[in-house]
């Protein structure tokens, strides 16, 4: 019987390819970065690809990892495809899928919802990691396997009126995440993380956000989902399949 594996061992991601889309910046920055401290390759997908270029630099030079910028509107089913075929030329395989590119733009109250509104927030949330989940879920289930991480929101479980287009859509996201378990396990995993109230890009211009910088400090920061995404990745996680994750700092309320 061989010895246990260490910790180190456990959560090591050595030889492994991590995809990871709106990975440029907040939440997705931080995984990509988490990933390559833990041994991953990674490609860094976002609409802004001089952002992913200039953290594939770092990427390389503070880490030695092969990192991937690529250019991509999750939002486009187009461009979900080309992404797949990209990973796979360049990169020979996708291990890792982390589906966390996302937003919620505000809206004065429901009956202000536009029908391109809502298409456009549902293409984003729901329907781009539908097509990425199942391009690179199956070519993991005909492969080695792989790990497939759907950022949501505790919003999609408790959701509010003044981001409810984005929590519906999140939600589709969760049953996402089941679906896939149904299609590829035990092969392929499938898990949710829910954060609560994170200080990234989007959170700046949120209708909650009444304290400035203090209540930015005061709320989750991107570092703090490294270790939830790094378990799930890893063979740390193995065992751990459809959950759905809360990830949330008990006792701080947002005001409405």
């Amino acid at each position: 019987m061989s010895a246990p594996k260490t910790p180190a061992e456990l959560f090591d991601l050595s030889g492994r390819v991590a995809v990871v889309t709106g990975g440029s910046r907040g939440i997705g920055r931080s995984v990509v970065l988490g990933y390559a401290a833990a041994g991953a390759d990674v490609v860094i997908a976002s609409r802004k690809v001089d952002a992913c270029v200039e953290l594939a630099d770092e990427v390389r030079s503070t880490y030695g990892r092969r990192a991937l910028p690529v250019a991509c509107n999750v939002s486009v089913w187009e461009d979900c495809d080309q992404l797949v075929d990209t990973v796979y030329a360049e990169m020979g395989t996708c291990d890792i899928l982390v589906n966390n590119a996302g937003s919620s733009p505000l809206y004065p109250d429901l009956v202000s919802v536009t029908k391109e509104y809502y298409d456009k927030v549902h293409a984003l949330n729901a329907r781009g990691p539908f097509r990425l989940s199942a391009l690179f879920g199956t070519r993991m289930y005909e492969g080695n396997g792989g790990s497939i991480i759907n950022v949501s929101t505790i919003g999609s479980l408790r959701p509010g009126g003044k981001e409810l287009v984005y929590s519906m859509a999140k939600a589709g996201m969760n049953a996402l995440t089941q679906g896939l378990v149904d299609a590829f396990a035990p092969k392929v995993r499938a898990n949710t993380v829910l954060p609560g109230a994170f200080a990234t890009d989007v959170a700046k211009s949120a209708y909650w956000l009444t304290g400035g910088e203090d209540q930015m400090k005061a709320i989750g920061q991107p570092d703090e989902m490294v270790g939830i995404c790094l378990y799930l990745a890893s063979d740390a996680g193995s065992f751990t399949n459809g959950a759905l994750i809360e990830v949330a700092k008990q006792g701080w309320r947002r005001e409405a």
